[in-house]
């Protein structure tokens, strides 16, 4: 009934286009979901639209199921039950409805709630004409859905949302939703990738035969190395790197924001008057392309934000600087694979090895080579292991910590916002408090031994 789609949306006259996530129904494409997402397109990610579209099909599919519930209170408060419950009868084992759904994570509900909330917010205000459901109303049978539960929600804000708080009364929420509160528990086990293996995985897991995956070898370093996020490296271009004027045998690695980073110097015609441009001008410009974080296919890489450096670019901050030497002596040698192929675009990651050469090499491919490298060396892939990408960037805030690195330069090296970011990252593994309690006990130990030389064995109680 419900189908997530990729759509090209023409807001004026001119052949730009938007390339966003749509909701196709039987009465063809949400069109309130459309102006909404064009509506934040400036702000929130491809990815941020894909979580929203989600949530208003599970939303659309529950109407579809239900639709003599009349009552709006009752209406979001059932379907947010539903959310936590499942579908499923526990008698019968059987879901009458189709709906099928698994009880989800509080974290996992609340979230669908506030994605709704916020679209009904924006909704009631923006198409407040078409939410009064007028009987000559034009849009489709499921815009008309959309814009009833929003004007429903406009009229009593009491169903759903960010104001579930912990702590409101009765009083301020009237018949207001809360969500459920999981007990409060340590996040566990920090998955770091583990030092020891490090470089076993660069020159053992990234070979095959005697060839070595010199492009899965640079990335890495720059996660495990610099603690850069997964996708980061795939905006970098090919001028992007060189050796540091600081320390020659080191590279100095910027990543430029997709967006609004400086497109390179020498990126222009010599006949041309020099300009400064930025990156999102000299993709479309010079090859046609959109950056990478509205890209809506394979090609596509995130890009989360953070402190950035410069206008506007990250710096690598290598840590141990061991692995700065070893990434620029390597970059020299992967750039002699690409200078075998022609590409279509600047960035610097290719593919070197299956057709079509030379294009983008994605995210995709390199978790899977990732998890290859890390199996070739024995071991499990997982995110609670550590061995997924993402446990470098672990590993590079834990090594900070170990090493005392004081909390802002961590927040600097690591590119947060925030210094409370960093805790994630920086917080104690088992191992540490158990070497913080055997400490202690040392020196608890070592001050009963002198209170006993000085004051001698306290007097016991006699037992009864």
């Amino acid at each position: 009934m419900f189908v997530s789609i990729k759509a090209r949306v023409l807001t004026d006259e001119t052949d730009a286009y938007t390339e966003i996530p749509a909701l196709l129904t039987a009465s063809g494409i949400l069109e309130p979901l459309i102006d909404y997402f064009l509506h934040r397109s400036h702000d929130r990610s491809l990815e941020w639209m894909r979580k929203v579209t989600r949530s208003i099909r599970l939303f659309l599919e529950y109407l579809q199921v239900n639709p003599a519930e009349r009552d709006p209170h009752r209406l979001f408060q059932n379907f947010a039950q539903r959310l936590y419950t499942g579908t499923f009868s526990r008698e019968t084992g059987i879901d009458t409805t189709g709906l099928c759904w698994l009880p989800r994570s509080p974290h996992d509900a609340a979230r669908v709630v506030t994605h709704l909330t916020d679209f009904f917010n924006w909704l009631g205000e923006i198409r407040l004409e078409a939410s009064t459901v007028n009987p000559r109303y034009a849009g489709g049978a499921f815009d008309r859905q959309t814009d009833e539960a929003a004007y429903q929600y406009r009229r009593n804000k009491a169903f759903l949302g960010h104001t579930w708080a912990s702590n409101a009364t009765s009083l301020s929420t009237g018949y207001r939703l809360r969500y459920r509160r999981l007990p409060k528990v340590t996040r566990g086990e920090p998955p770091a990738f583990p030092e020891n293996r490090f470089e076993d995985l660069l020159f053992k897991g990234f070979r095959t035969g005697d060839q070595y995956d010199y492009r899965g070898i640079l990335i890495t370093l720059l996660l495990h190395g610099a603690g850069f996020r997964e996708s980061e490296p795939f905006h970098i271009y090919v001028q992007d790197v060189f050796p540091d004027p600081a320390n020659l045998r080191q590279a100095k690695v910027l990543i430029h924001h997709p967006h609004y980073g400086a497109a390179p110097s020498d990126c222009w015609d010599e006949r041309e008057p020099p300009r400064k441009s930025n990156r999102a001008e000299y993709l479309a410009q010079r090859f046609g392309l959109a950056p990478r974080t509205d890209l809506m296919d394979r090609r596509h890489a995130g890009w989360k934000g953070g402190m950035h450096d410069g206008p506007y670019y990250k710096q690598a901050y290598w840590f141990v600087p061991e692995y700065g030497e070893w990434f620029l002596e390597l970059w020299h040698c992967y750039l002699k694979q690409v200078a075998r192929f022609e590409r279509a675009h600047p960035f610097a990651f290719v593919n070197i090895k299956r057709e079509p050469f030379g294009a983008m090499y994605t995210l995709t491919q390199y978790n899977k080579a990732h998890a290859a490298a890390c199996r070739r060396i024995g071991l499990d892939v997982g995110k609670a292991l550590g061995t997924t990408p993402h446990g470098h960037r672990h590993a590079y805030g834990q090594r900070l910590k170990r090493a005392g690195i004081e909390k802002p330069l961590i927040r600097r090296f690591m590119h947060h916002s925030s210094i409370e970011s960093q805790e994630i990252y920086t917080q104690a593994s088992t191992r540490d408090a158990r070497i913080a309690l055997e400490a202690a006990a040392l020196r608890l130990q070592g001050d009963q031994a002198e209170f006993l030389s000085r004051f001698g064995p306290l007097d016991r109680p006699a037992s009864p």
